[in-house]
């Protein structure tokens, strides 16, 4: 390039550079409001450093300056804006919009400067291979802060979700969602569903959801945890549900964020009970706390039914049966007798042999509460 169109064009540096900043601002809605404050110097030396190093390179022989400090300028830029939050589209249409302003601007420039045309040709293949050039390594940039930060990232959540289920002290915890940025719900629910259903169920749940991945204790084979941000309201717990349709998920309790180990000891409770599909554990309370000491639920049952040993087995079969609906009943004969296929007369019948048997224990109402627990 000759020596007058390239001191025309390096008079005009600082000018096309604002202009591609203002530009990029007005067309590019992600880079909106960033004139002002250190994002608004950011790109502008980014610009200037950029159409510095390729009048460089366009005024020496044969194109073979060194690229170096633009390239590297170019990376650290896509690093930044990942660090920002830009997308690599925005990235991406910001270079498009800057390249197309630098263009025209420096085109103007060099006629007005006199280049000849077989020049400008030239100048135009310059340009658009340097920008090429220079948005490949803001892509890099962009990718590898986001492939470093989202792997910090998600070692912190890792370290997190292990502190809440281990029981960590309360500071600690706080001081791991603050590391992993993670804003704390109003509460969490434990979800432990199959392995091939978290990707799926993860499309539909909050995206702050936890996902250990380290060895979680007392989790099933074949399945995972999840930990779901709710607001602990019945109208979250509807919409949850709603949420993990079509899956064979145990949900257990919301709770507030701090105790999430509690939810998923519940769940991991009500997933022992066996139960087919989508279960919500609040739908089985009772049968969690009969089943979460089955050895003294046995040893309760013996206790209660131990006045009937002495009968012959199928005469205390009988009535264990009929003591059992009579409870279950409270008293009433007719849902007995419906319950068990017998005729009321047979109800009564029977119910005179357990007063024969156990006496007032029937009215007394901490043996009723026994009975009931050990026979429901």
């Amino acid at each position: 390039m000759e020596a007058q169109v390239a001191e025309a064009l390096r008079a005009q540096l600082a000018e096309v550079a604002d202009r591609a900043v203002l530009t990029i601002i007005d067309e590019v809605p992600s880079y909106a409001g960033a004139l002002s404050g250190r994002m608004g110097e950011v790109i502008r030396n980014a610009v200037q450093l950029a159409l510095g190093g390729f009048l460089t390179l366009a005024t020496r022989q044969h194109g073979n300056a060194p690229k170096a400090p633009a390239i590297e300028g170019a990376y650290q830029l896509g690093r930044g804006e990942a660090r920002s939050g830009r997308t690599v589209e925005a990235l991406l249409a910001a270079y498009r919009v800057g390249a197309r302003v630098a263009w025209r601007d420096m085109a103007d420039a060099a006629v007005g400067a006199g280049i000849a045309p077989a020049q400008l040709a030239r100048f135009a293949e310059l340009v658009f291979a340097y920008i090429d050039e220079l948005s490949a390594a803001s892509v890099a940039g962009h990718t590898d802060e986001l492939e470093s930060s989202g792997r910090v990232r998600q070692r912190n959540l890792e370290r997190l979700a292990r502190a809440l289920l281990t029981g960590a002290p309360a500071d600690a915890v706080n001081a791991a969602a603050e590391r992993a940025d993670w804003v704390p719900p109003g509460a969490l629910t434990a979800v432990v569903l199959p392995e091939s259903q978290v990707s799926h169920a993860l499309t539909a749940l909050d995206p702050l959801t936890l996902q250990p991945t380290d060895d979680v204790a007392g989790l099933p084979d074949g399945h995972a945890l999840l930990l779901v941000p709710t607001t602990g309201s019945a109208t979250a717990r509807r919409t949850l549900l709603q949420s993990l349709r079509g899956t064979d998920a145990v949900v257990g309790p919301g709770v507030p964020w701090l105790e999430a180990a509690a939810s998923y000891r519940r769940t991991l409770r009500c997933a022992a009970l066996g139960l087919d599909g989508l279960v919500d554990s609040d739908d089985h309370l009772a049968a969690l706390v009969l089943s979460a000491d089955p050895s003294a639920r046995e040893d309760l049952r013996a206790r209660v039914l131990a006045p009937l040993a002495d009968l012959r087995p199928a005469t205390a079969e009988k009535l264990t049966d009929t003591l059992r609906s009579w409870l279950l009943h409270h008293g009433r004969r007719e849902a007995v007798a419906e319950e068990l296929f017998v005729h009321a007369q047979t109800v009564r019948y029977r119910v005179g042999q357990l007063r024969e048997v156990y006496g007032d224990r029937l009215e007394d109402p901490a043996f009723v509460l026994d009975a009931t627990l050990a026979l429901a």
